[in-house]
C-alpha cells in the first residue's frame, strides 16, 4: 500500500528539520492520504499516521485545521493522538467538531478537557449524543448557563444525584432551564418536586403545559404535594401580573438582585415578593404571609440565604412598610446588625422549613 514516506520521501527529514511551511505543505498531504484510505488502513497504519501528524498538524493553517478537525469527527478510527491534539485546541472551531461528536475522544480525555477548557468547549460537548454522569457533573459544575441549558435538553445525557440537584438549584434563577429539567424522562420524582418547589406558579403550569401526557399526572401529584392543590395564587392581593413580570425577567436572564432593589425602592410589593418567592424558591403565599406580618425577620432570613446586599434588604424593609411609613433610625440599625450577624446556614435552614409547608 501507498505510505506516507511513499508519498513524500523526504517526510522524515521535514518532520525533524523543515521549516514551518513545508510542515504545513506535509500535513496537508498526509492527511488528505489518510482521509482517502481511512476505510482500509490497519490499527498500525493508523498508528503511523498518527505519530506523523500529531508532529505536523500544529503548523497547518487554521483553516486546514478546522477541515481536518470536521473530517475527522465523523471517523471512528481517526487517530487517537491527532484527535486529542486538535480536541485540545483553544480555538473552538477547531476543537468543537470532534468534541461535539468524535467516537475517538475516550472518556478520561472528555473529562479532562472540560476540566481545563472554557465554555465553548463545554457547550461542544454538552451536545454529544451520549454523556456519562462523570463528564455531566463536571459540565454542571463549570457551565454558564448556556452549557447547563444545552446539558439539560440533551436527551443522551445522564445525571447523577448532585448533577440534578445542582442543576435545580440553577434553575431557582432560569425559567428556561427549569422547563428543559422537567421534560426529562430520567428525572427522579424526589428532584421534580424540587424542581417544583423552587419554581414560581407560572413556570409550574407552563411545564404542565408542555411535558408528555404519561408525566403530567407525576407533576400534578408533586404540585399537590407542595401547595396543597393546583391552582394559580390566591390571596389578599393579585399576584397574576407580578408573576408575568418575573417570567419575563427569568425568560430575559435579568431576575437579580438589581431587579429586586428596583421593585423595593418603587414599593412595588407583589413584584417584590414575587422576584424573592422566585430567588429563594418559597412559595408566593408562605412569604406573603411571612413578610406582611409583625416583623422583618423574614425579610432578613429570606435575604441572606440569597446573598442579598444591606441596601437591598434595608429596601425591601422600607417596601413592607409602604411609602407612608418611616422606621426609626433605631429600628433600621437593629435590623442591619441583625443581618450581619445572621448565618447564612442557620436562615438556609428556616427557609428549607417554608418550602415544606
Amino acid at each position: 500500500m501507498t505510505t506516507a514516506p511513499a508519498l513524500i520521501p523526504e517526510l522524515d527529514d521535514i518532520v525533524r528539520r523543515g521549516d514551518p511551511k513545508r510542515r504545513a505543505e506535509a500535513a496537508r498531504q498526509v492527511g488528505e492520504l489518510f482521509l482517502q484510505g481511512a476505510a482500509n488502513f490497519r490499527p498500525d497504519h493508523i498508528d503511523l499516521f498518527d505519530g506523523v501528524l500529531t508532529s505536523l498538524v500544529p503548523h497547518a493553517e487554521v483553516d486546514a485545521r478546522i477541515d481536518l478537525a470536521e473530517r475527522l469527527a465523523v471517523l471512528g478510527n481517526a487517530p487517537r493522538h491527532l484527535v486529542g491534539q486538535l480536541a485540545h485546541e483553544d480555538n473552538i472551531a477547531i476543537a468543537g467538531p470532534l468534541l461535539r461528536r468524535s467516537p475517538v475522544l475516550d472518556e478520561p480525555m472528555l473529562v479532562e478537557i472540560a476540566n481545563a477548557r472554557g465554555q465553548g468547549h463545554l457547550l461542544a460537548m454538552a451536545e454529544r449524543p451520549k454523556l456519562s454522569t462523570e463528564l455531566t457533573d463536571v459540565i454542571v459544575r463549570r457551565g454558564d448557563r448556556d452549557v447547563i441549558r444545552c446539558a439539560a435538553g440533551n436527551a443522551g445525557a445522564a445525571f447523577s444525584d448532585d448533577g440534578f440537584a445542582t442543576m435545580i438549584r440553577r434553575a431557582g434563577q432560569d425559567g428556561v432551564l427549569t422547563l428543559k429539567i422537567g421534560r426529562r424522562d430520567d428525572l427522579p420524582p424526589e428532584h421534580l418536586k424540587s424542581l417544583l418547589a423552587g419554581s414560581i406558579d407560572v413556570i409550574r403550569r407552563r411545564l404542565l403545559d408542555v411535558v408528555k401526557p404519561e408525566r403530567q399526572a407525576e407533576i400534578k401529584l408533586a404540585m399537590s404535594e407542595i401547595e396543597g392543590v393546583i391552582a394559580a395564587v390566591e390571596g389578599r392581593r393579585d399576584f397574576a401580573p407580578a408573576q408575568r413580570a418575573i417570567l419575563a425577567l427569568h425568560q430575559a436572564g435579568k431576575l437579580n438582585e438589581t431587579a429586586l432593589l428596583d421593585f423595593a425602592k418603587s414599593f412595588k410589593y407583589e413584584e417584590s415578593v414575587a422576584a424573592l418567592a422566585a430567588m429563594t424558591g418559597v412559595r408566593i403565599l408562605t412569604l406573603d404571609r411571612l413578610i406582611s406580618g409583625d416583623r422583618y425577620d423574614p425579610i432578613l432570613i429570606a435575604s441572606k440565604t440569597i446573598g442579598l446586599e444591606w441596601p437591598t434588604v434595608r429596601a425591601l424593609i422600607m417596601m413592607r412598610l409602604g411609602p407612608n411609613r418611616v422606621p426609626s433610625s433605631a429600628d433600621i440599625e437593629g435590623a442591619r446588625v441583625n443581618f450581619a450577624r445572621l448565618m447564612p446556614s442557620t436562615a438556609q435552614r428556616v427557609v428549607d422549613f417554608w418550602k415544606s409547608r
